[in-house]
């Protein structure tokens, strides 16, 4: 049996990630827009990894929370599952999953503008801001911005997993970015079970044949032990 599960914010947030905006009033004043994009780091690196920094660090304070433990407890029973996530924390290797697609990179990593090489920086705060490769060329934060597409790689990989789902879940997740979006619908018309876990409807939610009304924790519980039994 396959089983696949979609991550998203919601997941993270009951680890104190904060939501992509924040709350904090040094970075209320600016759109997401203006930050995560290649046409603001090629205005202002400075400020665009100002922002990943302090992002980065409230990361590194945070802890995987009980429903990242459960997919990796899972991924130890299931001999064929995978996890594809939104989130760019690195939570869920953190709680010990090793089959994780990340659809929108990892913030811990970085990669050159100039050489291309990617590596993990995990030092926080930065000693260098922006951050500087070996080569001398700059660093860019190792996730997708507004405007970039998606890694092929790892889209490719999450469009396969999900039309061979034996089952299929989806947590965490408002369903409106795509094309991760689409996944759970893929599955769905390859004949996968479908099973939501969210304490708010989603687009997803019509076509659930299980949906549990609950934070990722404790929705993901139940979803191990009465749904799988594990």
């Amino acid at each position: 049996m396959r089983v696949v599960v979609l991550t998203g914010a919601g997941i993270s947030a009951e680890s104190g990630i904060p939501t992509f905006r924040g709350k904090d009033g040094l970075w209320n004043k600016y759109d997401p827009h203006e930050l995560a994009s290649l046409d603001a780091f090629v205005k202002d690196p400075k400020l665009v990894w100002e922002w990943y920094d302090w992002r980065r660090q409230l990361i590194a304070k945070a802890k995987p929370n009980r429903g990242h433990e459960i997919l990796a407890r899972m991924e130890k029973e299931i001999e064929d599952f995978w996890t594809i996530t939104q989130n760019v924390d690195g939570l869920h290797q953190r709680a010990g999953s090793q089959r994780v697609v990340e659809l929108h990179g990892n913030i811990w990593k970085v990669r050159c503008m100039s050489c291309k090489r990617e590596f993990y920086e995990y030092r926080t705060p930065l000693p260098e801001i922006p951050p500087k490769c070996e080569c001398g060329g700059l660093l860019r934060p190792g996730v997708v911005w507004f405007g970039e597409s998606l890694p092929m790689d790892a889209l490719q990989k999450a469009y396969d997993l999900s039309e061979s789902a034996d089952v299929f879940l989806v947590v965490g997740t408002s369903a409106q970015v795509y094309p991760a979006a689409e996944l759970p619908l893929i599955a769905k018309r390859s004949g996968s079970k479908l099973i939501e876990v969210n304490p708010e409807e989603t687009p997803i939610s019509p076509y659930a044949d299980v949906v549990v009304r609950e934070k990722a924790s404790t929705g993901l519980e139940k979803v191990a032990e009465d749904i799988l039994n594990i």
